[in-house]
């Protein structure tokens, strides 16, 4: 079975348990060998991505901004912010798949690498939906936001974008909140959820790592240098920029360089105002090789 088309029908599920089970399962069949590839020359078969993610009733969706802020003082909002984790984890499922199905005629291994992230992050959530209803409440309980899956939509156009702005913006600063969170959670007395956290914090630190490497691959077929354009994206309408405090040490393990940390400073100006960066998707005949 061809992979991209398994990973959007999974993407497509709107039944939680199926769509944890669906992307464990994906990762499994493509490690035994019963997964393929299209070349480039038969993906026209593979059809139009699918735009949309699919996602359950609950929890009510909200824009970002309008998200209550609480603070962790009492059970519920204990509960709120599990919840705000696992809907992360969830939403992070579903930006795997969709890297897997969109994105056509990429080495295996980057397909490889996807899967493998939307086990992960299917696991992930299944330990946070689990600890969350030990404290008497269940995934859909509280209001969320799709926050997550806007930046997918912008930057569905472009695998370049997408590594640069999912992984290295968005998910390398999961790596910088998550300890202060996992401190917040001790302190409660919470410390199953914060040990929920290591795992996360652990395979993140791995999940930030493979965009940044297929980052700087397909930086390298355009002949770009790869921070420079990373500070060109940031530099897109709508980009949130990084922010101080950062995790250094996880940030470093996931590749970005001591340099390019120094330069990630929210006041600094992108080097070109030009947000556009060519994406060679617009020529047919362009083939790229394993890494």
């Amino acid at each position: 079975m061809n992979a991209q088309l398994a990973a959007r029908a999974v993407l497509a599920m709107c039944d939680i348990v199926a769509k944890q089970t669906g992307a464990a399962q994906l990762w499994a069949s493509w490690q035994a060998g019963d997964l393929t590839i299209e070349q480039a020359s038969d993906a026209a078969a593979l059809g139009i991505p699918s735009a949309n993610a699919g996602i359950p009733q609950r929890p009510q969706l909200a824009p970002p901004g309008s998200m209550p802020r609480r603070q962790l003082n009492g059970p519920e909002n204990h509960a709120a912010l599990i919840h705000a984790l696992a809907h992360i984890e969830f939403n992070a499922i579903n930006l795997a798949l969709d890297a897997v199905q969109r994105f056509n005629d990429l080495p295996r291994n980057f397909y490889a690498d996807w899967l493998q992230v939307a086990a992960e992050e299917a696991y992930h959530f299944s330990l946070l939906r689990d600890h969350l209803r030990g404290l008497g409440y269940d995934y859909g309980d509280f209001l969320a936001h799709a926050g997550l899956w806007e930046m997918a939509e912008k930057t569905a156009h472009d695998p370049l974008a997408r590594m640069a702005l999912v992984p290295r913006l968005l998910e390398a600063r999961g790596l910088d909140v998550t300890p202060d969170i996992q401190r917040k959670l001790r302190g409660y007395g919470d410390a199953a959820g914060a040990d929920i956290l290591d795992i996360i914090l652990r395979d993140e630190i791995g999940h930030v790592a493979a965009g940044d490497r297929w980052f700087r691959y397909l930086c390298a077929q355009r002949g770009l240098e790869p921070e420079s354009a990373f500070q060109i994206l940031l530099a897109t309408p709508g980009v949130p920029r990084p922010r101080r405090p950062f995790n250094e040490s996880a940030r470093l393990a996931a590749g970005f360089s001591a340099r390019e940390l120094a330069e990630l400073d929210p006041g600094k100006p992108a080097k070109n105002a030009d947000s556009h960066l060519d994406n060679p998707s617009s020529q047919k005949g362009h083939r790229t090789h394993q890494h």
